[in-house]
């Protein structure tokens, strides 16, 4: 009866082209499209329909289509030009998501000739992880810039624009911009791209109301040219994101401890906090995110044991550059959490210059250890901190003997 019906439905289209469409979708999908406000062609369900037979579809006033798919799409030149034959109709069309499909740039140009069309409706594009280059960028700015489209959320996530592309997008941001959402995540964006973005907000407030920027990395004064831009009364945002889920929770934490966004600082103090592992755990999800970029942490007198410092070495090891101080004093680390700490020596990124150990439960095994890790790889430490810990008969032998070697670098050893 399901079937019957379908095919009947088929039988109010206006054109041949539209009813030529209709019936080839409903063998691809199973059902009849307009029995549908969400059309989805992914994964290459397009076949061989052309622009003309899928417009005439769409723009027959039966059609109830809003939202339109075609995720993990090879698109062709053909495919593109039944895009922009659809875009550049009369449809009530409001959504096109074509993530994870490979778009040329000559594609992108013709969509984008689509957007800027009068009659075209369309409020959110998607197009994350799809291979867009700074052509792309170019073309998507004079969407942004024109007065004619209607798009309110583009989410350009995952492609490699750097901060080339970001600065022509920042340029259709400035003029006569529509766009209340933007998802720039994971585009390769740096401290040039921050700026470009903050100006472009600043120089002509715009409807944007929310911008992506997780992933990315702002160079050391990148998230306080947005942070500043939230502060200017004429400015519309309302959702700045820079970190994934874990991070904001846990800056979240330690803005509610310090009184201040952690992102913003370069000395972080949460001395006798009673974090222990769990909480240190979930701050090293900030600490390893390209935002952060503290010099100096302190932690000490916080019940941490080696499960913190595993977490703490993995995060630092991840976003080793910034990191200079390290005050781990008067926790359980014991040997098992000096072990977990050393690897943080083999990274050649590592810039710590002082690491505070002092009243760790640390004896002989663990000053073997640390003086083998920095024996093996020569690291910038110059201060070293081990002062109430019981090196045992042997221990400080090791560091003592450590100083006498040309290349160790440390210089104050308590």
């Amino acid at each position: 009866m399901q079937s019957k019906l379908s095919s009947a439905s088929c039988r109010f289209l206006k054109s041949p082209a539209a009813q030529e469409a209709c019936d080839y979708l409903t063998k691809v999908l199973g059902k009849s499209p307009l029995l549908l406000k969400e059309l989805d062609l992914s994964e290459d369900k397009l076949g061989d329909l052309d622009g003309e037979k899928l417009s005439a579809l769409l723009m027959d006033s039966h059609s109830k289509v809003e939202k339109m798919k075609l995720n993990n799409c090879k698109l062709t030149e053909k495919s593109f030009s039944v895009l922009a034959t659809v875009l550049s109709s009369k449809t009530i069309l409001k959504e096109l998501n074509l993530n994870n499909s490979r778009l040329l740039d000559s594609g992108v140009k013709e969509i984008c000739e689509g957007l800027k069309n009068p009659v075209c409706e369309l409020e959110i594009l998607k197009l994350s992880t799809c291979d867009l280059t700074v052509k792309s960028c170019s073309a998507l700015s004079s969407v942004l810039s024109s007065d004619s489209s209607s798009l309110k959320d583009l989410d350009l996530s995952n492609n490699n624009l750097q901060d080339s592309g970001v600065r022509l997008l920042s340029d259709g941001l400035k003029d006569n911009c529509k766009l209340e959402k933007l998802r720039l995540s994971n585009c390769s964006i740096t401290e040039e791209g921050y700026k470009a973005l903050a100006s472009a907000l600043r120089s002509n407030p715009s409807h944007l109301i929310e911008l992506d920027l997780t992933g990315n990395d702002p160079g050391q004064s990148g998230v306080k040219e947005l942070n500043d831009l939230l502060q200017d009364p004429n400015c519309k945002l309302k959702t700045l994101r820079f970190l994934g889920p874990a991070a904001d929770e846990a800056c979240q934490f330690v803005t509610s401890i310090v009184g201040k966004n952690p992102l913003l600082l370069r000395e972080l103090n949460l001395s006798e906090c009673e974090l222990g592992d769990t909480r240190v755990n979930q701050i090293s999800a900030l600490l390893q995110d390209k935002h952060c970029k503290l010099n100096t942490l302190t932690l000490n007198n916080n019940c941490i044991t080696a499960e913190g410092c595993a977490a703490l070495t993995s995060a630092f090891n991840s976003n080793p550059s910034n990191l200079t101080e390290l005050d781990l004093s008067e926790n359980k680390l014991g040997n098992s959490g000096i072990e977990k700490i050393c690897p943080l020596f083999e990274n050649a990124q590592c810039r710590l210059e002082k690491l505070k150990l002092s009243d760790c439960s640390i004896t002989e095994e663990g000053y073997k250890a640390l003086a083998s890790a920095l024996r093996s790889n020569p690291s910038h430490l110059i201060e070293l901190d081990l002062t109430g810990n019981d090196p045992g008969q042997s221990g400080v032998k090791q560091l003592s003997d450590l100083l006498q070697e040309p290349n160790c670098q440390l210089k104050t050893l308590r």
